[in-house]
């Protein structure tokens, strides 16, 4: 079965090239385009999808921009089966952080080259999570004020959470550490609660952004 995709931008050009990276992929189907929120929204009402690409920022008919994170959070809200990949040139940290935070599974920047779009969009369905080097850049960067208290976690939680971080799964991380893989997931669960975070990209850029590595 082909991995549907619906793609969401408002400037034709770059839906083009996002269709066209995806559409040379024998195991990608693009099911439904957009140019707007509203328009990505009743899309998502009459086709099934399992992956949305998407802007955060949309000019509506009546010129005013959608809010990026009340998009990802509307997506969230409403197809919450659905993985969120952002592709965007939005260059505020502050709302970067917290859409990814709000649940997306991969950020990148526009200008980046789509060579490996099909793979992380590939990965995203599957829950793996990605985030743009320059995103990681901005976010860790900019206002870091805002996280001077980190929440202390607990060394099994530290531990988990740095080897998902690294790149292992919870299998792999609960055979490393001897554990149940329901203890870890838990323990996992359990520190993103605390660091305030709802989804494996918002808890990468949360410990990269702070050297929790």
């Amino acid at each position: 079965m082909k991995l549907r995709v619906v793609l969401a931008d408002d400037h034709p050009f770059v839906l083009l090239g996002v269709r066209s990276a995806l559409a040379a992929e024998g195991d990608v189907e693009i099911v439904g385009e957009a140019c707007s929120a509203s328009e990505l929204f009743e899309t998502l009402e009459t086709v099934s999808c399992d992956v949305v690409v998407t802007d955060l920022s949309m000019p509506a008919a009546s010129g005013i921009a959608e809010d990026g994170l009340r998009l990802v959070q509307r997506l969230r809200r409403d197809w919450p089966a659905i993985r969120v990949v952002v592709l965007t040139s939005m260059a505020n940290a502050t709302i970067l952080r917290a859409v990814a935070h709000a649940g997306v599974t991969a950020m990148l920047r526009k200008r980046e080259p789509l060579d490996d779009l099909a793979a992380i969009v590939r990965g995203a369905s599957q829950g793996r999570a990605h985030i743009s080097p320059s995103i990681e850049r901005e976010v860790a960067a900019a206002d870091d004020s805002l996280f001077l208290c980190v929440p202390r976690l607990t060394p099994r939680e530290s531990e988990v959470i740095r080897k998902f971080a690294s790149g292992n799964s919870i299998t792999e991380i609960a055979r490393a550490l001897g554990r149940d893989v329901r203890t870890v997931s838990s323990q996992k669960r359990e520190a993103m609660a605390k660091l305030g975070v709802s989804s494996d990209a918002g808890l990468f850029a949360f410990v990269r952004a702070h050297g929790l590595l």
